[in-house]
């Protein structure tokens, strides 16, 4: 019979190995990067945060809002409202508060149903100490008409410089709504924390807009950040059949779904007056075959300087991650592909204060990646 020494002695060592086992090695054109699983058991993980003291809040699209520690998964946070769970919708995008280590406010978008359908409205709330409850929570943002489909939600949030609060909404399925300024579907809007309308908006009075649009005639972003190399917006958005795009977001401007794209219909057919018309903006970078982006970082850490200010977009449809290269001055340079089909589909992509990259994947056993620097990399 072995004996409780020798019996410690295997666990630990099953333990270290099952731990290595997750740990796979990836060579890209710069750097060889080491992939970690960091926690798994997630239904849909859509969007991950980093909190101060280095745990993860995730949300589950399904509803449920979950704290990870140590790879370790929490019961869903107590006093999450109740969403539209259903296809493309449900709890999406979630962002820290600027001053969060004082206020602990967290600020999320969501499918929201309504007397007119179902629409992406924006949830605050605050975190308890015990990380086990929300608090204080209200919808500060209600979209003024929903939709009966299930996709193009949008939904991605981005803090601005001045505290302002970004988030995207996507057409909700119906083309047709790209190029109605007095509605919010396909476009970026612009909010202060409280929910009411920046003074300084594009269309502030309302009169040619509805006053929290900031840019419209974005098909269905769901990728947003705000670049510090631009100082401003960019957004990675889903096309029809091809024409997935960056866009350098600013204020007032038209980028043009569905009068222009550089996809196709899915039926093959043109959309609109194809790829260019006065008045409407060009994209940085499109994909064509479409990649499906599912997030977007912009590259400031300190683990990867050959990285430096090179944009990253996740793929669901070939589950890989795409990172743009960019010179000095901002312009989009060659593109590199790795963990292709690895993982599954990749859905958020978000820089770690560590430097390394962390990604969820987009399955109902879903998992979180830790994307590093290999201990052999040069």
């Amino acid at each position: 019979m072995p004996t409780p020494e020798k019996k410690l002695l295997s666990a630990l060592i099953l333990t270290l190995a099952a731990s290595a086992a997750q740990a796979e090695e990836f060579s890209t054109s710069q750097v060889k990067v080491k992939v970690d699983v960091v926690a798994s058991g997630l239904e849909f993980p859509w969007a991950i945060e980093v909190l101060p003291d280095g745990a993860y809040l995730v949300t589950e699209r399904p509803g449920s809002l979950r704290l990870v520690r140590d790879g370790k998964v929490s019961e869903p946070i107590v006093g999450m409202p109740e969403v539209a769970a259903d296809g493309q919708g449900g709890l999406l995008d979630i962002a820290l508060s600027p001053d969060f280590t004082t206020d602990r406010t967290i600020y999320m978008t969501a499918a929201i149903s309504s007397d007119g359908g179902t629409g992406t409205g924006v949830i605050k709330a605050r975190l308890a100490q015990d990380e086990r409850s929300l608090t204080d929570v209200e919808t500060i943002f209600r979209m003024k008409k929903g939709g009966n489909t299930s996709r193009h939600f949008g939904s991605r949030i981005a803090f601005g410089p001045d505290g302002t609060l970004y988030f995207t909404i996507g057409d909700r399925g119906d083309m047709t709504r790209g190029q109605d300024f007095m509605d919010h579907a396909a476009a970026v809007m612009r909010i202060n924390t409280d929910g009411s309308v920046p003074s300084d908006n594009p269309f502030a009075d309302g009169a040619k807009a509805l006053p929290e649009i900031f840019s419209k005639g974005l098909r269905n972003a769901q990728g947003m950040v705000f670049d510090p190399l631009t100082s401003g917006i960019m957004t990675a958005e889903h096309g029809a059949q091809g024409g997935d795009e960056i866009n350098l977001v600013k204020a007032g401007r038209n980028y043009g779904w569905a009068t222009i794209s550089y996809g196709k219909n899915y039926n093959g057919n043109k959309i609109g007056a194809g790829t260019e018309a006065e008045g409407l903006e060009q994209p940085a970078h499109y994909w064509d075959p479409s990649i499906a982006p599912g997030a977007l970082a912009v590259y400031r850490g300190e683990m990867f300087p050959e990285w430096r200010d090179d944009i990253f977009t996740t793929s669901l449809k070939f589950g890989l991650i795409s990172r743009l290269d960019r010179d000095a001055a901002g312009k989009i340079g060659e593109e590199e592909r790795f963990l292709d089909a690895e993982y599954g589909r990749l859905r958020d992509i978000v820089v770690a204060p560590d430097g390394a990259l962390l990604v969820t994947t987009d399955d109902p056993e879903g998992q979180i990646l830790r994307i590093s620097r290999a201990e052999n990399a040069s």
